[in-house]
């Protein structure tokens, strides 16, 4: 198995910097390849700009999109961004491992989904028509890879709960696992999540690891999070609305988790 660590945290001493150790050990230690890009260390460029497009026509507008497909089209990203996305071809597994800050990913993992998802490479890709609207939401550049959150966050368990004052973390999640991950084909497993990172004990941290290990061993073989899929008849298209007579009894995100399987579809936390 080819598997891809996209590290986001700037001190290599914290917990999450045990974690990516661990990670890389215990793959390694299996057999598995693995390549880690580690952003902070990489100092990666976080903002999509004008500058990210050198070939561009500078004598009109900058169009995000429409620069971004340009320069895929014809070869012309800069080096940083074309390497990820050939780490991203080589893998059959990512993980995506960053602290949760102010309720999201920081800001130079999130630079690196816009500058990396190209148009033309991870969106804007398949038919839009009355029958199809584009390859994603469970296809799509990703198809047929795996991705995993590994995420750490200061909160308690109970703060994250159903009833929590932040908010139940499957929700948290939800736009990048389904909006970042599932969006361009990713299976989604869900995530591991480690709570009151702050105060982490001996114990817990051990107990953490083991948990960790056996999610990696079952990254390929466990079940991903049972996200409907957009062209597969749950949606009418194109208005993009879930069919009424589905998830009559949810509400929220749950609601784009099929039906038989949604009360299993629990973070792993």
């Amino acid at each position: 198995m080819n598997v891809l660590l996209i590290y986001a945290h700037p001190e290599p001493q914290s917990l999450n910097g045990s974690l990516r150790d661990f990670i890389v050990a215990h793959l390694r230690g299996a057999g598995h390849s693995v390549q880690v890009s580690d952003l902070y260390a990489m100092r990666w460029k976080s903002a999509l700009d004008a500058d990210d497009f050198p070939q561009r026509d500078t004598g009109r507008r900058f169009s995000p999109s429409a620069d971004s497909k340009q320069a895929f089209t014809t070869g012309t990203q800069t080096p940083d961004v074309a390497a990820e996305q050939d780490k991203l071809r080589w893998a059959d597994l990512v993980i995506f491992q960053f602290p949760l800050w102010w309720f999201t990913m920081p800001a130079i993992l999130k630079g690196w989904f816009d500058r990396v998802y190209a148009y033309g490479f991870a969106y804007g890709r398949g038919e839009h028509s009355e029958a199809r609207w584009g390859e994603r939401y469970g296809e799509g550049a990703f198809q047929g890879k795996r991705a995993m959150l590994v995420v750490s966050t200061g909160g308690w368990a109970d703060h994250y709960a159903e009833r929590g004052i932040n908010g139940p973390i499957d929700d948290l999640l939800f736009p990048i696992q389904h909006g970042v991950l599932f969006y361009p084909g990713f299976e989604v497993l869900p995530p591991v999540v480690s709570f009151k990172s702050g105060s982490m004990t001996p114990q817990r941290h051990a107990e953490l690891l083991e948990r960790l290990g056996a999610r990696l061993d079952g990254a390929m073989t466990d079940a991903p999070i049972p996200y409907r899929r957009q062209n597969y008849g749950d949606y009418e298209i194109p208005a993009l609305t879930l069919k009424p007579e589905l998830g009559a009894q949810r509400r929220g995100f749950a609601l784009h988790l099929e039906e038989a399987q949604a009360a299993g579809a629990q973070a792993q936390s």
